[in-house]
């Protein structure tokens, strides 16, 4: 394994993300701060939401962000390297082996998710403050936004080294969307008593693992949530599998 290579490259990914901060700034938090703004503040402030409900609302879209801007950040240069700039060529000719070139862009992809998550903490509670929000357990929270980091890089491998150009448009519209909605992100799992079918069959969604885990580590009081050893042990199961997948993605498309 050659160290020197491996951090050249991530060095790099560094410096591109550094360059297209403002950009990467409004695709990541426009759109779940004004959720923030609209559902957590206008519907609370009107008296059509409960204010309990922000407590709830925040740690979603901590998720949210966070799986957003680590698909984004692995899936779409990617596709880019792989179809239109060909770069892909010139990481394979380095050093290193090609599993690790993958493993490269993980990494890339989940410091972008943690920095999401944690400028999304802040800002979220200055829009809805007073939330009482809470990290009473830290090591609990360290491990989940790392496992959710994950996660969301390593979709994003699967999902860059899987779609073509072309499908772009299909992948947020069948895959991403979807998978926003039912990832219990504006709502707690528990909110889904009434609908049964609904309420197991969202747990194959990793998101629902990710707001519940948010919600156990930053308002466990606010509601009933998912156990911590499950939402940690789905979380890995998901980076594992998703890892797997997309490493395999990323051999194929490579040799091909």
């Amino acid at each position: 394994m050659n160290w020197k290579a491996f951090g050249a490259m991530l060095a790099r990914d560094a410096h591109v993300a550094r360059r297209n901060a403002i950009q990467l700034f409004f695709q990541t938090f426009l759109q779940p701060l004004l959720f923030v703004f609209i559902f957590g503040r206008v519907m609370v402030g009107s008296g059509y939401m409960q204010p309990q409900y922000k407590g709830l609302l925040l740690p979603g879209i901590m998720a949210i962000s966070m799986t957003f801007t680590g698909i984004w950040a692995v899936a779409m240069p990617l596709i880019a390297e792989f179809q239109w700039t060909r770069e892909i060529e010139d990481r394979l000719l380095a050093p290193i082996s090609m599993n690790w070139i993958a493993i490269e862009k993980v990494i890339a992809g989940l410091l972008q998710a943690l920095v999401a998550g944690l400028v999304v903490l802040p800002l979220g509670w200055l829009i809805l403050r007073p939330i009482e929000i809470s990290v009473q357990d830290p090591l609990i929270f360290a491990v989940i936004i790392l496992l959710v980091g994950g996660f969301s890089a390593c979709g994003g491998l699967a999902l860059g080294c899987s779609m073509n150009q072309q499908h772009i448009g299909l992948m947020f519209s069948m895959v991403i969307t979807p998978m926003i909605f039912f990832g219990c992100t504006y709502y707690p799992w528990s909110a889904l008593q009434k609908f049964p079918v609904l309420k197991w069959a969202v747990l194959v969604n990793p998101l629902v693992y990710a707001s519940e885990g948010m919600r156990a580590s930053l308002v466990p009081q606010a509601t009933q949530h998912l156990p911590v050893w499950a939402v940690v042990g789905a979380l890995v199961f998901f980076d594992v599998l998703l890892l797997v997948v997309g490493l395999r993605q990323f051999a194929n498309k490579s040799i091909s």
